[in-house]
């Protein structure tokens, strides 16, 4: 691969892709979680838990969303 073309493919990497209306940033491999999806966000995942048991899951949106923000970032797609 020459160097122009090089050059050009980590720029089309770098800007990165447009998908159902979210912006995704492409590395060269794609990021896989570190963890197993039942040991990632232990804090966020007991507050949810709790909330659920306690006040039922239609009470606990806001548990339940900041676990699922919490999950995403750690490379899970939920």
């Amino acid at each position: 691969m020459s160097g122009v073309q090089l050059q050009s493919a980590s720029s089309a990497l770098a800007t990165g892709s447009q998908k159902n209306g979210t912006v995704t940033a492409a590395t060269g491999a794609e990021t896989k979680p570190k963890k197993k999806i039942c040991c990632a966000c232990p804090d966020t995942k007991r507050l949810r838990d709790e909330c659920i048991v306690e006040h039922g899951e239609a009470a606990c949106a806001k548990w339940i969303e900041a676990h699922r923000l919490c999950l995403r970032a750690e490379g899970f797609n939920v």
